[in-house]
C-alpha cells in the first residue's frame, strides 16, 4: 500500500504554547499516514485554578480543530483531567462533542480504555509530578475501577518538566519503572503518564523485563484513535513500540 497523503488526522490540544515531545514521539509510534494536528493552551502549573483559567480557551481550540476537519479531538494533559475530576472531565468531553460533532477524548480516558482492554484493574504508577497530582490521578482512576497499588515519582514543577533533558528523562523512565514494578509484582500494567516525558524508548525495555504493558500518553491516545477508526485504519503501527499499539 502506498500512503501519499494523511488518511487520519488526530486533533490534539496541548496544555502548552508549543509542541515538542508530543509530536516527536507521535511520529515514531503512529503508522505512516496518520497526522497530528496540534493547538495549545497556556497552562502555568498543575493546580485546579490554573486549569480552570484555561477552560474558556479550550472551546476555541476545539472549534479550531473542528474547522481543520480532524477525525478526532483529544485533550492532552493527564494533570488537567486529574484535577478536574472524572465527572467534570467527561462532561467537558461530552460538550466538546456536542459543539463540534466530533468524538472528543483525553489522554487519561484513553489510558482507562487501554487498561480496560487489557483487563488491568491493579496497576503501578510512575510520574514526574508532585503528590497532589498523583493523589488526584489515583482518585480519578479509582472512579473507573482501577487501583494504583504502587507509585514512584520524581516530583517536579511544570516549568521543570518543560526544561528537562530528553536523555535524562529516558533514564528516569527506566529507573522509576523498574523500581515500581519490582515493588508491585502483582501490578497488571505500568502507567507512566506525561506528554512532556521522553519515555518511548523505555517502553519496550521495561515490557521485555517485566512482561506487562507499559502505557504512555501518546501510546494510549494513538491506540484509542486507531481502535475507534476500526476498518478505516489503513496501516497498523509498528509493534516494536510495545504491547499497547501491538494489540491493534
Amino acid at each position: 500500500m502506498s500512503v501519499i497523503h494523511p488518511w487520519y488526522q488526530l486533533g490534539y490540544v496541548i496544555p502548552h504554547l508549543y509542541t515538542d515531545m508530543d509530536a516527536y514521539q507521535f511520529y515514531r509510534v503512529a503508522p505512516e499516514g496518520m497526522m497530528l494536528v496540534t493547538t495549545g493552551l497556556d497552562l502555568k502549573d498543575y493546580t485546579l485554578a490554573a486549569v480552570e483559567r484555561e477552560l474558556p480557551a479550550l472551546w476555541q481550540r476545539f472549534e479550531l480543530l473542528a474547522k481543520k476537519n480532524v477525525d478526532r479531538i483529544s485533550l492532552s494533559g493527564v494533570p488537567v483531567a486529574s484535577v478536574l475530576g472524572r465527572k467534570k472531565m467527561r462532561e467537558i468531553l461530552a460538550e466538546g462533542q456536542s459543539r463540534t460533532g466530533m468524538p472528543c477524548d483525553t489522554d487519561l480516558e484513553a489510558h482507562i480504555a487501554v487498561l480496560q482492554y487489557f483487563g488491568a484493574t491493579r496497576i503501578a504508577l510512575a510520574t514526574r509530578w508532585p503528590d497532589t497530582v498523583n493523589t488526584a490521578l489515583t482518585r480519578y482512576l479509582a472512579e473507573a475501577g482501577i487501583e494504583v497499588i504502587a507509585c514512584r515519582s520524581r516530583a517536579r514543577s511544570l516549568e521543570e518538566n518543560k526544561q528537562a533533558s530528553a536523555a535524562a528523562d529516558h533514564l528516569l523512565a527506566l529507573d522509576l519503572g523498574d523500581q515500581v514494578l519490582r515493588e508491585a509484582p502483582d501490578a497488571q500494567a505500568l502507567l507512566m503518564p506525561g506528554g512532556l516525558w521522553h519515555a518511548i524508548h523505555a517502553v519496550p525495555l521495561l515490557e521485555a523485563k517485566f512482561g506487562r504493558p507499559v502505557l504512555l500518553n501518546i501510546l494510549s491516545t494513538t491506540w484509542a484513535a486507531l481502535h475507534a477508526a476500526g476498518s478505516r485504519m489503513q496501516k497498523r503501527p509498528d509493534p516494536r513500540w510495545g504491547r499497547v499499539l501491538g494489540s491493534l
